[in-house]
């Protein structure tokens, strides 16, 4: 990592500065994201956990201790809460408390906030009938 790069994911204090592309990219259960405040930030203390993700039809999950947010970048599709499909496009916004069912049908890019993470050990498929 060059030395200007590196001063952009400095933390100093309880600043923090990151740029997509310049953070750990994966492949997660709802397709791939770019951890932009996440695990490797916890000994900073965030008040919540900050990825990107593109998502491509998600499996349906919920989370026991996280609420998340999700705000649409790009694309669309339907959002499943507790069974019921919302249409969401980009500027869509859905508050997703624990213990809701949720997934995504379609394809889109969403900044999904989890607080107080987004942590694997909360991770829960939804059980089909």
């Amino acid at each position: 990592m060059k030395a200007a790069e590196k001063r952009i994911n400095e933390v100093r204090g309880r600043v923090l500065v990151r740029h997509e592309g310049h953070t750990p990219r994966e492949r997660s259960a709802c397709g791939w994201r770019d951890r932009l405040i996440s695990v490797e930030d916890a000994s900073f203390s965030p008040a919540a956990w900050a990825h990107a993700v593109d998502i491509e039809d998600s499996k349906l999950h919920y989370h026991k201790r996280s609420t998340e947010i999700y705000y649409v970048l790009e694309g669309g599709g339907t959002l499943m809460l507790d069974g019921v499909p919302h249409e969401v496009k980009k500027g869509s916004l859905a508050h997703i408390p624990p213990g809701v069912v949720h997934g995504a049908r379609g394809r889109m890019r969403v900044l999904v906030l989890g607080i107080p993470d987004i942590a694997s050990d909360d991770y829960f498929e939804a059980e089909t009938k």
